[in-house]
């Protein structure tokens, strides 16, 4: 774990013209700098980085922040990763807590043995004789670092010989102890698993020999969850953003053998089914997922529960079932790489797969059967918002061979009509600004004005005095030099204007509001008895 001390004092040194500047060309504007936005098309620029401000943000996306998030954003990193990248552009030594560096043995252990499988894949006739016959080429079998686990006592010596504690090496999943000591990935094909930024975190190993347990992954570490990963994601990542295009299979092989035949954004799960942890992996550099799953039962269910995930994660993209029997390095290996080709190129949609397979559960000749799955498919698609409950209404109705208007969807109240984006209001945004450049004033200001003062800019007062100065909105007031904060000095003058308007404007909604006369004449008089002590230099605090 980074030192939060050793973040800070990077931070203070960070300039984020010159960080930004590294990566896209700004010209300058004013006291600001413009560009053409990295992270949707445009051809007018409307992407604005402050360097009074220290921070981005692009009036056409939304997108924004500081430094550190543009560098997260640009580069598919997490905080963790893009904090080491600035420090080794800015030449600046992170400080680690004594947890990190138990973690960077723990690398250290896995590389050194990583090292020993590789060696030992090129001495193993056996091993090379089983990946030659999948159709595994050599410039494969080096890019993916494939190896060999030769035996228990060879490994213990191996890590001996470099000096590598035991212990370190038990932390990182390589060998147990329980009766005695051991390895755990013994007389197996072994494919080195890394993390998103290209670290190695641990292994799948595949049996040659007659083993139960055809694959086996080493058991979850500090470093190695393999719920949150993905097998050939750090050699996959940048065709993945390029392409915007995601293949995810089932097996590491699968994986090589697409990658060979130039399907270079695969990647698979790490034999567990997908779920809500890898979302954070899927979602960098918003690319469409493919899932591409066996056509057998348990690969059936399998690609339903993940397009289900997908779904409802608003993700894009569809589910490829390959033919029986046949799998992506069956098909690479036979030359039906035009086949597969195709195949990617038309998914079944998420929806309309989960859809298909829920009903096909069911035995749509038998009425009862017919109901049943008319209310498991019903209530998956109520899962989803209005709009795609309508879009997906006719689908299912046809694939059950009935009516649409006997789908019985959920019922939405109608929300009340939002404040169209575009409606400004000088005064509001004033206030919101100085909350922003003068943060000491927010105490002052909230003794006098609360929400239901506000009546155009509620979400972005409420950001301002919770603190979420990262909203984009905020970033938008902040940038928007039309928009100018009240003086501090002069600020109860202001309040007292503020407060007068937000008056007048309740007298001429209560005059138009049907309601008693009495009542109506109550509260205009309480108001404007409250307008008149405004107007005489009275705060009114309510």
């Amino acid at each position: 774990m980074i030192d939060k001390a050793s973040i800070e004092q990077l931070k203070n040194i960070l300039d984020i013209v010159d960080v930004i500047g590294s990566y896209i060309e700004l010209k300058k504007a004013g006291s600001n700098y413009k560009a053409l936005c990295p992270f949707h098309e445009e051809d007018t620029p409307s992407f604005v980085v402050s360097p009074s401000k220290q921070i981005f943000h692009c009036f056409g996306c939304g997108a924004g922040g500081d430094a550190i998030k543009f560098v997260m954003e640009y580069e598919k990193l997490s905080y963790p990763e893009a904090i080491e990248k600035l420090a080794s552009m800015y030449n600046f030594t992170l400080n680690y807590t004594q947890h990190q560096k138990s973690g960077s043995n723990l690398f250290k252990a896995l590389e050194t043995i990583n090292e020993l499988y590789i060696k030992t894949l090129y001495s193993k006739k056996e091993a090379l004789d089983y990946l030659k016959n999948r159709g595994i080429s050599s410039a494969s079998i080096e890019k993916f670092e494939l190896g060999y686990a030769p035996s228990s006592n060879e490994q213990i010596d191996y890590l001996k010989s470099h000096f590598i504690p035991i212990q370190d090496a038990i932390d990182a999943g390589i060998l147990s102890k329980e009766h005695s000591l051991y390895a755990r990935m013994v007389e197996r094909i072994t494919f080195p698993i890394y993390s998103p930024n290209g670290a190695i975190v641990g292994f799948g190993g595949r049996t040659i020999s007659n083993h139960p347990a055809k694959y086996l992954n080493t058991p979850q570490t500090k470093l190695f969850n393999k719920s949150k990963l993905l097998y050939g994601y750090h050699i996959a990542k940048d065709r993945i953003f390029k392409k915007k295009e995601m293949i995810i299979t089932e097996g590491y092989l699968d994986v090589v053998m697409l990658h060979q035949a130039g399907f270079e954004t695969a990647v698979a799960t790490l034999g567990t089914a997908l779920t809500p942890q890898h979302l954070p992996l899927l979602r960098r550099g918003e690319p469409k997922v493919i899932l591409s799953y066996d056509g057998d039962k348990a690969g059936i269910a399998a690609a339903t529960k993940a397009a289900k995930l997908l779904a409802l994660s608003d993700i894009e993209g569809g589910v490829v079932i390959f033919p029986a029997s046949k799998d992506p390095a069956d098909m690479v290996k036979a030359g039906e790489t035009k086949e597969l080709k195709s195949l990617f190129e038309h998914p079944k949609p998420f929806i309309e797969f989960v859809l298909e397979a829920t009903v096909k559960n069911f035995d749509l000749k038998n009425p009862k059967e017919k109901e049943k799955a008319l209310f498991a498919a019903v209530e998956f698609l109520r899962s989803l918002s209005p709009i795609l409950q309508e879009e997906y209404r006719d689908y299912l109705a046809a694939l059950l061979d009935i009516l649409p208007s006997k789908i019985p969807l959920q019922s939405h109240h109608t929300k009340d009509p939002t404040i169209d984006l575009d409606t400004r209001d000088a005064k509001e945004l004033s206030l919101i600004k100085t909350m922003l450049e003068h943060p000491h004033t927010i105490d002052e200001i909230l003794d006098i004005i609360d929400l239901s003062h506000i009546t155009f800019h509620k979400e972005e007062f409420e950001a301002a005095i919770s603190g979420q100065f990262d909203h984009p909105k905020l970033r938008t007031i902040m940038l928007d030099e039309d928009i100018i904060p009240f003086d501090p000095d002069k600020l109860k003058d202001e309040l007292l204007i503020f407060l007068i308007k937000y008056h007048e404007r309740r007298v001429r909604e209560i005059t138009k509001a049907a309601m008693p006369f009495e009542q109506k004449s109550f509260l205009i008089r309480q108001i404007r008895q409250k307008i008149n002590k405004l107007k005489s230099g009275e705060l009114v605090i309510e």
